[in-house]
């Protein structure tokens, strides 16, 4: 008898044994499962039946109608300099509400964060810093005790008290509507919890992926049966909402401790000590349907169509297999182990039903783990025993009509249950490639669940042992890049849609343009003539979020146009316009640059930046002649011309104001006329940008440059060049245009200012409108 032979009965009856045990806490999770589905399921059909007749789904209209109420955001932050500052950059510029402060929670040893924080605070007048008066890391319930003094403190001494407080994290990406939610519900409700929507990457990182299929089934049906069963929602930390009423409440209950520095999930403690009080607490999935433009798989043809927005909070979730198990750890910790530490199993039969589910977790973790190893194991042997037919045949594991039998069917069932509706809930959110991969991410998830359910038993061992209060457990956090925050704003087509600026045929024009030429949509737009430059800037500023103004480089102050080196502005297509009085430079801009480029001209500048975006005409303007008023010569006879015929009464300021608006008008930048001439591609051009900036070369033309590289010739060059003068006419030929003057006007003018010259300045007299001199000029080295 070999070895094997000897030991193969009792690992037959040791897996059976095994099988058994974990059928049965299977068969009562799935029931479990099963319950709260048929609950959710009957839920909606009651609603859709009974209810949306009656009461008619929530309109972007309503949400905007109630005054605003005082709101205090709470930000509690260690270690966040990475991410704090430009969260709060995008919050602030996302969101469409105006009365709210942020309060951002620091500590002294955190001196990175503290300054991040001090940099926003000195761009956003909304923007304060607590600072905890012990070094860190606390706990985050700690730092939110000290930003809840530090509000009180701000109340007292601005005679004002906030009727709203929020929740966010420092990696949060906010919905623009999300506080005018919480707006129209307080104080009717005492908390709102809003969904939270983990931000997906590649298909391939599993880690990440599987936040995102557990956050679409527990926010869209677990948060919503909770409330239904025990009138109760737990906190999710972010995207929460309560009412002044309910922190008083709270903070009187626990001796001003408004948070409790005994858990990791403060949070989720919160959420259950409200119940005490009988304050109302809802759970919104709040849906906007906006107008989009679809392409027909079959036919190619675009059409309206609607989309399903939804206001949440959005981030990124740990990608690694450790900092996972590290967070995870810390939520099984706080809510499992401290929660049934600290809150035992008080309430009704529903709220202690609620609880059951949250502490199952501590035993369904490694039931799982056990069934991801024993099912390779029992196909195993099942596979020995069909390649090896010679071999013993020993007696089934799992014998047909036994009680273990029919047990392993009913859990195959809810198996197969329990993923296809998980698919369902991430097919809603992430559409239906993320709900396929929502089945092999389920098993990655039980290792990882598996991993930080022992973590937080040794955690909470090594607690129970040394009494120790566990530290802030924090995990990297990452802020998306620029490029990652437009995949989450609404596309620039939807929205011209949406106010009319365009129809349907003329996007499918656009669009067919645009795929043609490379070109960005808006520049399509402009050259077909479907949409005007104030139009499309109007657009943009709501699509980034960015205020939109006009820039007139004229009127710029010298010590902003000196803020920054040209060559630096030029590469980045940014034009100074002004030094605020808060000390930060006011940028005008066509599209917001990268967060590398805004950090290299902020240390150049040597002080904070603003962004306004401006258009295109606008901004070319600027950058071709704003510079040459730093020189002696360049540029100030213009300024002084115009300047004489104001001073004698020639034209008004409105006059002058207008004429010159109509130059910048007409302006177009050398790489704008290479491209509506045919004479170069869009991405060669950018290519070739990118390539002249890269070599430093601020005094080089970047004509020249391209005939270096052979991507235009010198012939196209100079027909370019005179095609990009005649579209700018000079300010003389504007005012003639207008009729704001005469030429005799003109003639006296301009021979009054060149005998103030030190010596005598050519200026000809005003010439008939169209014949313009030609000063070829090749450092156009403009982004195109």
């Amino acid at each position: 008898m070999t070895t094997l032979d000897f030991i193969m009965p009792y690992l037959l009856l040791g897996l059976q044994l095994l099988l058994m045990g974990l059928g049965v806490v299977f068969l009562l999770s799935g029931i479990d499962e099963l319950f709260i589905d048929c609950t959710y399921i009957f839920h909606k059909a009651y609603r859709w039946i009974f209810i949306r007749r009656k009461f008619p789904p929530l309109t972007e209209d309503q949400l905007m109608s109630p005054p605003e109420k005082p709101v205090a955001i709470m930000i509690p932050c260690w270690d966040e300099s990475a991410v704090i500052r430009r969260m709060l950059d995008n919050t602030i510029k996302t969101i469409n509400y105006s009365n709210y402060q942020i309060f951002v929670g620091t500590y002294p040893n955190d001196l990175k964060t503290q300054r991040e924080v001090s940099l926003a605070r000195e761009v956003y007048g909304n923007v304060n810093r607590i600072v905890c008066p012990k070094d860190g890391p606390t706990n985050k319930a700690d730092c939110l005790n000290w930003i809840y003094a530090g509000i009180k403190h701000f109340e007292k001494e601005n005679d004002v008290e906030f009727d709203i407080f929020v929740m966010n994290d420092s990696e949060d990406i906010v919905h623009p509507l999300y506080i005018k939610l919480f707006n129209y519900l307080i104080p009717r409700m005492d908390m709102i919890q809003l969904p939270v929507f983990p931000m997906t990457l590649r298909w391939w990182n599993f880690t990440a992926g599987h936040y995102a299929a557990e956050f679409a089934e527990n926010h869209a049906r677990d948060m919503l049966v909770r409330e239904i069963l025990s009138k109760s929602v737990p906190s999710a930390g972010v995207g929460s909402g309560y009412s002044r009423r309910a922190l008083e409440l709270l903070a009187k209950d626990s001796n001003n401790q408004l948070f409790n520095i005994e858990s990791l999930t403060e949070d989720y403690d919160f959420g259950l000590r409200m119940r005490k009080f009988g304050l109302r607490q809802v759970f919104v999935r709040q849906v906007l349907h906006r107008q989009v433009s679809r392409k027909n798989f079959l036919t190619g043809k675009t059409h309206v169509g609607t989309k399903p927005e939804y206001i949440v909070i959005r981030e990124y979730f740990p990608r690694t297999f450790s900092t996972a198990v590290r967070q995870k750890s810390r939520w099984i910790m706080g809510i499992a182990l401290q929660g049934w530490a600290n809150i035992g199993w008080q309430g009704n039969f529903w709220t202690r039903y609620m609880l059951f589910r949250d502490r199952k977790g501590l035993v369904t973790n490694l039931v799982s783990m056990l069934a991801n190893a024993v099912v390779p194991l029992v196909g195993a042997l099942w596979l020995y025993q069909v390649f090896a037919p010679d071999a013993y045949h020993y007696p089934p594991i799992v014998e047909p009509d036994t009680g273990l039998w029919y047990l392993m069917l009913a859990n195959l069932f809810f198996f197969f249950w329990r993923s296809l509706w998980r698919m369902f809930y991430v097919c809603i959110v992430y559409g239906f490639g993320e709900a396929l991969l929502s089945f092999p991410r389920l098993l990655w998830g039980n290792v990882i669940n598996f991993a930080a359910t022992m973590r937080a038993f040794r955690l909470y061992a090594r607690y129970l042992l040394t009494g120790k209060v566990i530290a802030w457990d924090k995990t990297e956090h990452v802020y998306p890049s620029e490029a990652e925050l437009v995949a989450y704003r609404r596309r620039l087509g939807d929205l011209m849609l949406d106010r009319r600026f365009i129809t349907i045929a003329q996007l499918d024009a656009a669009l067919a343009r645009q795929k043609e030429t490379g070109l960005p949509l808006g520049r399509v737009l402009l050259d077909m003539g479907m949409i005007s430059e104030d139009r499309l800037i109007q657009i943009l500023g709501k699509q980034f979020r960015i205020e939109t103004r006009r820039v007139d480089p004229y009127r710029t102050p010298l010590d902003a146009l000196s803020a920054i080196p040209r060559h630096l502005a030029l590469a980045n297509g940014a034009f100074p316009m002004e030094i605020q009085p808060t000390g930060e430079l006011a940028l005008a801009v066509e599209n917001p640059p990268s967060s590398q480029a805004l950090s290299e001209m902020e240390q150049a500048a040597g002080r904070a930046i603003v962004l306004y975006l401006v258009t295109r005409s606008d901004l070319a303007f600027a950058l071709r002649y704003g510079f040459d008023r730093l020189s002696s010569s360049g540029g100030s006879t213009a300024t002084d011309f115009a300047s004489y015929l104001v001073a004698n009464g020639q034209i008004s300021e409105e006059q002058l104001d207008q004429a010159r608006s109509h130059r910048r008008q007409k302006y177009a930048k050398l790489g704008d006329i290479l491209l509506q001439e045919n004479m170069v591609r869009y991405a060669q051009l950018k290519e070739a940008e990118s390539r002249f900036f890269a070599q430093h070369r601020p005094e080089g033309r970047f004509g020249d440059f391209l005939v270096t590289e052979g991507l235009v010739s010198e012939s196209q060059l100079e027909h370019a060049l005179e095609v990009q003068q005649d579209s700018c006419p000079t300010l003389e030929d504007v005012l003639l245009q207008l009729n704001f003057v005469t030429a005799d006007i003109l003639d006296v003018a301009e021979q009054a200012i060149a005998r103030t010259l030190p010596e005598p300045y050519p200026i000809p007299k005003a010439r008939p409108l169209g014949q313009v001199k030609k000063s070829h000029d090749r450092d156009q080295a403009l982004p195109a």
